[in-house]
């Protein structure tokens, strides 16, 4: 009877071993990290001299479309006013057809942002361009918007809420 001859361990592991493996765990680690990292944060990173800002989850949560106010947008996001941030999003200006715009809503997404429904007012948030400015209208692509944030309930004449979220825009850069 012939004894099992044990192959060293430098000749079970090979270069393509390792190359799969490491692509695995990218590929499957990657979004476990992205994931953690959003749920940690909530979708807010402070990079020194501005915050980072995920839109969505700036826009993801109960406010009273006609009587809301200050009190009802989380803590969190109320202690953002004032601040300058980076945002990514979708501008929208439904009533210019113009190439180039000094004023705009930005929004998560035009199309997956309200699938419960319809657009929530915390879901916009107004953009103005400082000075006497206006910056190329990307329609069809997605923004990154650097400005200084102000968080104020203001009613229409309606007395509905209009608007929650607005944006001293400092800069859009299309994202390819």
């Amino acid at each position: 009877m012939e004894a099992a001859v044990k192959i060293p361990l430098s000749q079970r592991i090979n270069v393509r071993l390792i190359i799969f493996s490491a692509v695995m765990l990218l590929v499957i680690g990657y979004p476990i990290y992205l994931f953690v990292d959003e749920a940690v944060s909530g979708g807010i990173h402070y990079r020194g001299d501005y915050v980072d800002v995920n839109l969505q989850a700036m826009s993801t949560f109960n406010f009273d479309q006609v009587n809301g106010t200050a009190d009802q947008i989380p803590a969190k996001w109320r202690a953002l006013d004032g601040k300058r941030i980076v945002v990514e999003g979708e501008m929208w200006a439904g009533r210019s057809a113009a190439d180039e715009l000094n004023r705009f809503d930005l929004v998560y997404s035009k199309t997956k942002c309200c699938f419960t429904g319809p657009p929530l007012v915390q879901h916009f948030v107004k953009a103005t361009v400082v000075g006497n400015h206006r910056v190329p209208y990307y329609y069809d692509n997605r923004v990154r918007v650097t400005g200084t944030l102000h968080i104020d309930v203001k009613k229409g004449d309606t007395g509905a809420v209009e608007s929650v979220y607005s944006l001293d825009v400092e800069r859009v850069d299309p994202i390819s």
